[in-house]
């Protein structure tokens, strides 16, 4: 009977545990992919769970906007480029860098090479391939630095709004398009056409780099100091299951795998996306480096007539949460 008892103690103090355990919805930029690996897998092995966290990764899509998603409460905290982001904010949407997982871009354009372009001086007259719903920052940002029109001519780029897929570039409908170099970048490859017929742009390379996939809460959140808990939980655990995923890609990708519930992923791509992605991740312990935010925030500002934002962002980021988080 004491063993009884005492098994039946431990069940009620295991269930009120889990119980306690609080809640946290993450809204994915895009689908379940290696591109987030690093939550999938701080999900898998526990990581949020010994943080007293109970996480729901929500995946996102061609018609998923995270902000919007973030504002209407259906959850917590987003994954965002930081472009998307701070243009929101100028527009009303009072979103928040909390961390900062990413540390370089894997933007890029990819060109045929039998298009002849070889500089981006060879832009002008061709068409380009480009992500609208908030992917088009960088793109215009970088165009206004180099001085070259985006409503065609001969002295301008015809901007061609870019579906998310490669179609464009193989359809030869467009001399260039927008690339990830962990995901569409290969799916050119793998459509057959040869490294070698190719050229890429980076916008690393480019000096137009923009933060890509940081954490993003609502500011009115960060004012509860359940909330502002919960989130040094959440970053640290995240940041745990990404540095897990730099040192172990392939088996990140096959947790990745086991949430993708569409089925659509396969693991030669999630496994070369993952391998790409630690890359980009690398040299970040999810703290934002404001080096890295000064320079996004110019490559914004430099728009010219049209620029991405108009106004240096007052309060876009906060280094309080990552800063209990990783001390």
């Amino acid at each position: 009977m004491k063993k009884l008892t005492l098994a039946m103690g431990i069940l009620a103090l295991g269930t009120t545990a889990a119980m306690a355990a609080d809640e946290v919805r993450l809204q994915l930029k895009w689908v379940t992919q290696a591109q987030f690996g690093g939550y999938y897998v701080a999900l898998e092995n526990g990581y949020y769970e010994d943080e007293g966290l109970d996480v729901t990764i929500l995946p996102g899509g061609p018609d998923i906007g995270p902000v919007q998603v973030l504002m209407g409460g259906g959850a917590d905290v987003m994954v965002d480029w930081m472009p998307s982001a701070l243009a929101a904010r100028e527009q009303g949407a009072p979103v928040v860098n909390i961390a900062q997982p990413f540390k370089s871009s894997g933007m890029m354009l990819t060109c045929l090479k039998e298009t002849g372009i070889t500089s981006p001086d060879d832009f002008p007259g061709n068409t380009l391939g480009v992500w609208f719903f908030g992917n088009e920052y960088p793109f215009l940002s970088w165009m206004a630095h180099l001085g070259i029109p985006t409503e065609g001519g001969e002295d301008g780029v015809e901007v061609l709004k870019q579906a998310f897929n490669v179609d464009p570039l193989l359809q030869k409908q467009a001399a260039c398009i927008s690339t990830m170099t962990y995901n569409e970048y290969w799916q050119v490859i793998d459509a057959g056409i040869s490294a070698d017929d190719l050229v890429t742009f980076k916008y690393e390379d480019q000096g137009v780099a923009t933060l890509e996939d940081g954490l993003y809460v609502l500011e009115e959140n960060l004012e509860d100091p359940e909330f502002k808990d919960k989130m040094v939980r959440f970053v640290r655990a995240s940041m745990k299951g990404w540095k897990w995923a730099e040192e172990n890609p392939e088996d990140a990708a096959m947790i990745v795998l086991e949430y993708d519930e569409t089925g659509a992923q396969t693991e030669q791509h999630q496994i070369r996306m993952m391998k790409e992605v630690a890359k980009l991740t690398a040299g970040s312990d999810g703290a934002l480096d404001p080096a890295d935010y000064e320079r996004t925030v110019a490559t914004l500002l430099a728009g010219g007539s049209d620029p991405v934002i108009t106004a240096e962002p007052v309060g876009a980021y906060t280094l309080e949460i990552t800063d209990a988080a990783l001390n």
